[in-house]
């Protein structure tokens, strides 16, 4: 017996061009499509001249945690077709409360690989792509992103980040800020579109080009924090200025020994007596 599963399918991030031949014959194959939005998926169905008619249920941030046992149950009787709008889903994306589920009720889960803004960017960037981490979208509020971007500014790997146009400007200053305006960047925007750009240099010149607008989608690429000596002295005032922003003192101590090389252990000692004394 053929055992059905959940297929997670990239699509592409701009290029029709870029939809995989395993893309092409999944849609003409499915009998439900779970998408982001239902009616991006009917033009990505007309635009690859898909005849296919597949019955398309929404699965979106604001319904997927209710509708993944549902959908997980669905999976058990067919094979369940998931699409984001552009890119993989459960990349910041809907999907994952699905592929949870899925997990814990042993239904199969399988992808078909194609597009990312995340690797293309990295790979476009300039930037080293030995070790990279992605953070997805900065928090809205100034005050979650400031503490956000605090608990960053020492990582050594390549960052990147989604934005939208309307916050572009503002995030790059925040980058400037707390990561220093010398810091190497890059504002990859519309990435396989016709109007695709990628713009390079230190992110306080970056921050003020983007304050003339910037329009499409964007993913912002951040070289790594340069390896310093580690000096304990300096390790605990960041420790102490990580706690102090609101991050618990021995989750500080652990980013910033991972920054150092210190210990932990000693770090958070540390913390503790310093607080003692005042």
């Amino acid at each position: 017996m053929l055992e059905l599963m959940i297929i997670l399918a990239a699509t592409p991030i701009g290029n029709l061009g870029d939809a995989s031949a395993r893309l092409r014959d999944a849609l003409e194959a499915a009998t439900v499509i779970a998408s982001e939005d239902t009616r991006v998926t009917q033009r990505l169905l007309a635009g690859l001249g898909i005849e296919n008619r597949p019955k398309l249920i929404a699965l979106h941030e604001h319904n997927e945690r209710q509708k993944a046992a549902e959908l997980v149950e669905l999976a058990r009787d067919t094979d369940l077709l998931v699409l984001s709008d552009a890119g993989m889903p459960t990349v910041s994306d809907p999907g994952f409360p699905l592929v949870a589920a899925a997990a814990d009720a042993g239904v199969e889960v399988t992808a078909i690989p194609g597009p990312s803004a995340v690797v293309t960017a990295l790979a476009v960037s300039g930037l080293p792509t030995d070790r990279f981490a992605f953070e997805g979208f900065l928090p809205r509020k100034a005050g979650e992103r400031s503490r956000r971007l605090a608990e960053l500014a020492g990582d050594r790997r390549t960052l990147l980040f989604f934005e939208g146009p309307s916050r572009l400007a503002a995030s790059l200053a925040a980058l400037a800020e707390a990561f220093g305006a010398d810091r190497p960047a890059a504002v990859c925007r519309e990435l396989t579109k016709m109007y695709e750009e990628v713009r390079r240099g230190p992110l306080g010149e970056l921050a003020t080009w983007a304050e003339g607008g910037v329009r499409g989608e964007i993913v912002i690429v951040v070289g790594g924090a340069a390896e310093q000596e580690a000096n304990p002295e300096n390790a605990l005032a960041r420790v102490l200025e990580l706690a102090a922003s609101g991050t618990r003192l021995k989750d500080a101590a652990a980013l910033v020994a991972a920054e150092s090389g210190l210990s932990t252990r000693d770090l958070y000692e540390a913390g503790l007596q310093a607080r003692k004394r005042g």
